[in-house]
């Protein structure tokens, strides 16, 4: 990408861990968008977290609010939003939480 993405003013909201969900996160995305209600789960293998972005079930269909378009975005976004974390959680080794 040409521009640098920015991701600031995260906000992390943990919650009681049910099913690998441990967070909801909430930032600004380059100065201009408020994006909130995303999931922060604990990946599978216990080594970092992965995002689940907001949906809305119409029916028995669920419509995306809003998601990266791009795998490099949503590295960024999810990079910030692990470093955030870690800090909250005060993680030590590989991304486990103890």
């Amino acid at each position: 990408m040409n521009q640098e993405i920015q991701v600031s003013e995260i906000q992390i909201v943990p919650v009681k861990p049910q099913d690998g969900l441990i967070a909801f996160a909430s930032f600004v995305l380059d100065e201009k968008y408020y994006l909130g209600s995303v999931a922060v789960y604990t990946r599978l293998n216990g080594e970092g977290f992965r995002l689940a972005y907001p949906t809305k079930k119409l029916g028995d269909k669920s419509i995306n609010i809003f998601y990266p378009i791009n795998s490099e975005t949503g590295q960024i976004i999810e990079k910030a939003i692990s470093e955030k974390v870690k800090g909250l959680f005060n993680e030590n080794y590989h991304g486990k939480i103890e």
